[in-house]
């Protein structure tokens, strides 16, 4: 049998373990060049799913579309204040349910690296901490402090243990081949001075004394001591060496976008960068790759950090927010990941020789004693494409692209060049099953009252900072004065709050707002206001959109009114500053109080005037699900600020009003070049977010309950459902294009090898081709759902398409002058094509 062979049965032999429930324990250790399972090294291509972004219906489907994508390993963080809300008091049900969906990840034949942290960022609120734990006597967190790391052990431990009854660590026969303690502190520790040092030593002896019978990580961390294995994460790491020659070259963040902030434009990273840093990992000896995100999934509730962070954690992954495959990213990645696997028996063998082929050019070559070899050559330069002579061969390399060769000969993949489909997904809006005045009469309401309304009401003199009042309850926190002012007289409201937003309302009225962004929390405001003679009542609504998740010292990082609070101008011109006087607090909302948002109560109201345009107000309708299977969102256009729940669930906060700047978009992006966050944004001048996912899990067929709570004023007949489809099927191959990779053979040595060819497939099951929208083979020019004909092109490219495609689930052809003519000699074609599934 060979090497190859043997090396598939036994992960046959594991898989069939993993499935069957039995224990096969593993052993999983590793050397200075990969992870080792049972003696054998491995190369692994992870993804980032986090369990509470998505609902355990979809779990199953997003496993298999990333083991179907080409993935080893399922990556994941553990959400502290999820599961422990109330100290010792723990929550492991539904969108929890961790140790389900470790299983299902294992019942699908894949592994798991469970990143504990506790401390996970992840632009999740408060870096997944708990917010008891601020008020722990004598705590600081993330240091050599002994309330915190006997907390953090206790949490971790609680972790471990419950892994350990349910046999998933490897070492007892389960999925889990790794494991994370601590999260991103290298970047920070220098905060924290000498005791950073201590604390990381303690935190990896901690986690170590665990015995889980696998390795631990800290990623971003070149101190970890010793066997911690540091990692690297970044948008690069093709650059990064671990800190003992005898650890793996391993990434566990490639981010595949950015997240999105509520003010901000919507990140895209290009497929062809994301696969060129991958190639470049692999190419430079790396052994563990993992995409953050790989399906990035929803921020349901109040669980976003940031703060500003938006509803959607979308990420830009290769498995979008509603679990439908984002194409050609994660088909191009898939095809990548089947280009590395080649490679993989020459690169776990021994290290890569590394050459220079030029300026920015660069071959590396794995050649085992065996024979096997493989080689990755790459083109860093920005600008310009290159030819290299290789092995005695020529190859044409892209600017910004690696070629992977796994035979040292023949390239199978370059990652500038997409033999993948590419799909349109779009947001069909639902029509209503009701007329207008139907729709209008089916709302009902509560009017939430201004100030002070709940007897759980407090007084104190001075301002208070937010997050100690409320210990995150809730994201309201009222501020209410009664002032005396003799004669009346226009004046100045001015207010100081650290965050993150702030309405204002003088005698019942709402005056102004002022809201922070996601660079600056802050919010200063200005509001020319009328005061009568006597009593006058000022009401501040302070709120927040998610806690701060990162940075030394997140922890601390306060919000709310802090002053000062003034009136300027008063009658002769005076200031009085009103921040030390005694002010009254409410903590959340009457509504809140009552249990709303489950649709209870009976304060709503119901008559054929509804209240629009107006702040603090609940709104109450019922709906019926819509038909079909695919994908649901409300777009809450009409709307302004507040939160959402669809039959008692939060579907997280909206804030369609909330637009991102006109400036930093453009209609192309250029993948060649380092990427930022801020490169390729898209959707500027728009709503940040507009449309906000509906679980189909959390529906009934009719009969479903929408609650809002609108904090800013707006307009609830606006609000419209819609699904989320995909339309066109498109592919665009040309001449100078590898073969696809699953028409590799290493064996052909002889003979013409077969050339690029263009491949459409329905993406669900019963469906065919149905019609061919646009098919050219020339010099076409546009993208996916714009294609247009250039100065050369085939005139019997349509009827060949048609012909071969139309009525099959699936149809290949070959992108050559042999089956379309060639309609201008000399230039290289390409073939595209879009096409209708139904």
């Amino acid at each position: 049998m060979t090497m190859r062979g043997t090396r598939l049965s036994i992960l046959w032999l594991l898989t069939v373990g993993l499935v069957a429930g039995a224990t096969f324990a593993a052993n999983v250790t590793y050397d200075h060049r990969a992870l080792v399972i049972d003696g054998q090294r491995r190369v692994f291509i992870s993804g980032s799913i986090h369990y509470p972004r998505s609902t355990p219906d979809m779990w199953p489907d997003l496993i298999q579309k990333s083991k179907d994508g080409g993935l080893d390993v399922i990556e994941t963080y553990v959400f502290w204040n999820l599961h422990e809300p109330v100290r010792e008091q723990y929550d492991f049900e539904g969108r929890k349910d961790l140790v389900k969906f470790v299983k299902l990840v294992a019942e699908a034949g894949l592994y798991v690296h469970l990143r504990i942290g506790p401390y996970v960022c992840a632009e999740w609120n408060y870096g997944g901490f708990p917010l008891w734990l601020h008020f722990v006597p004598g705590i600081q967190f993330r240091t050599d402090n002994e309330p915190f790391k006997a907390e953090m052990k206790r949490f971790t431990a609680k972790i471990v243990d419950m892994m350990k009854q349910e046999n998933l660590f490897a070492s007892q026969g389960g999925p889990i081949i790794l494991s994370q303690i601590e999260n991103e502190y290298g970047n920070i520790d220098a905060a924290y001075g000498p005791a950073a040092k201590t604390y990381i030593k303690w935190a990896a002896s901690m986690a170590t004394s665990l015995d889980t019978g696998v390795p631990w990580v800290m990623c971003q961390q070149s101190d970890a001591p010793d066997p911690i294995i540091n990692t690297c994460n970044g948008f690069y790491c093709d650059q990064f060496t671990p800190n003992s020659a005898n650890k793996p070259k391993m990434w566990t963040e490639n981010w595949s976008g950015w997240f999105l902030s509520f003010g901000g434009a919507v990140p895209h990273r290009p497929v062809e960068d994301l696969a060129f840093a991958v190639a470049r990992f692999f190419q430079r000896g790396g052994a563990f790759q993992n995409y953050y995100m790989y399906h990035g999934g929803t921020n349901f509730g109040r669980t976003t950090g940031g703060p500003f962070i938006a509803t959607s954690y979308d990420y830009d992954a290769p498995i979008d927010e509603y679990g439908i495959v984002r194409q050609p990213k994660w088909g191009h990645l898939k095809d990548l990941h089947k280009a590395i696997k080649l490679c993989e028996p020459a690169m776990v063998a021994t290290d890569p020789t590394i050459t220079s082929l030029g300026s920015n050019l660069e071959a590396s070559v794995y050649k085992a004693e065996s024979g096997l070899c493989a080689a990755f050559l790459a083109n860093v330069g920005t600008q310009s494409d290159a030819t290299v002579n290789f092995n005695g061969n020529s190859y044409h390399l892209p600017a910004w692209s690696v070629s992977i060769l796994p035979d040292c000969k023949n390239v199978v993949l370059n990652t500038a060049k997409i033999n993948s489909q590419a799909t349109v997904l779009k947001f069909m809006t639902q029509p209503s099953n009701d007329d207008a005045d139907a729709s209008k009469a089916g709302w009902s309401w509560f009017n939430e009252p201004v100030g002070i309304s709940s007897h759980n009401a407090f007084t104190k003199l001075g301002l208070l900072e937010q997050i100690n009042t409320t210990a995150d309850k809730s994201d309201y926190l009222w501020y209410s004065l009664s002032t005396n002012i003799q004669g009346g007289s226009q004046t100045v409201l001015h207010v100081e709050s650290l965050g993150h937003a702030l309405h204002a309302f003088v005698n019942g009225k709402l005056a102004g707002s002022g809201k922070g962004s996601s660079n600056n929390a802050k919010v200063a405001i200005e509001l020319p206001i009328s005061l009568i003679p006597g009593k006058n009542t000022i009401d501040l609504l302070s709120l927040t959109v998610g806690l701060q998740n990162y940075g030394a010292f997140f922890d601390k990082t306060g919000a709310g009114v802090t002053g000062p609070v003034k009136l300027k101008g008063v009658n002769n011109g005076s200031t009085i500053d009103l921040s030390s006087q005694q002010w009254k607090y409410q903590v959340g909302l009457k509504g809140e109080e009552l249990g709303l948002s489950n649709g209870g109560s009976s304060g709503w109201v119901s008559e054929p005037t509804l209240p629009k345009k107006q702040p603090l107000i609940w709104y109450k309708t019922n709906f019926d699900a819509p038909s079909g299977n695919d994908p649901i969102a409300i777009d809450f256009t009409g709307m302004g600020k507040g939160e959402a729940w669809v039959n008692g669930q939060s579907i997280g906060r909206f804030w369609p009003t909330y637009t991102s700047s006109n400036a930093g978009c453009t209609d192309s992006c250029n993948y060649r070049g380092p990427y930022n966050s801020n490169k390729c944004i898209k959707n500027c001048g728009k709503p940040s977010q507009q449309l906000y996912h509906v679980p189909r899990s959390w529906l009934q067929p009719s009969g479903n309950t929408l609650v809002l709570f609108e904090e800013m004023g707006g307009d609830p007949t606006q609000i419209s459902f819609a699904t989320r489809q995909i339309g066109s099927l498109c592919s665009r191959v040309s001449e100078s294009h590898p073969q696809p990779v699953d028409m590799w053979n290493a064996d052909q040595t002889t003979g013409r090898r077969p050339g690029p060819t263009l491949s459409l497939e329905c993406p669900f099951p019963n469906q065919v081709i149905s019609s061919i929208k646009f098919a050219s083979f020339g010099t076409p020019h546009g993208t996916c759902g714009t294609f247009s004909h250039g100065k050369c092109s085939s005139t019997g490219a349509l009827s060949i398409i048609q012909k071969t495609c139309i009525g099959s689930k699936s149809c290949s052809i070959g992108v050559s002058i042999d089956t379309f003519g060639d309609p201008c000699v000399g230039v290289t074609k390409s073939l595209a094509v879009e096409a209708s599934c139904t």
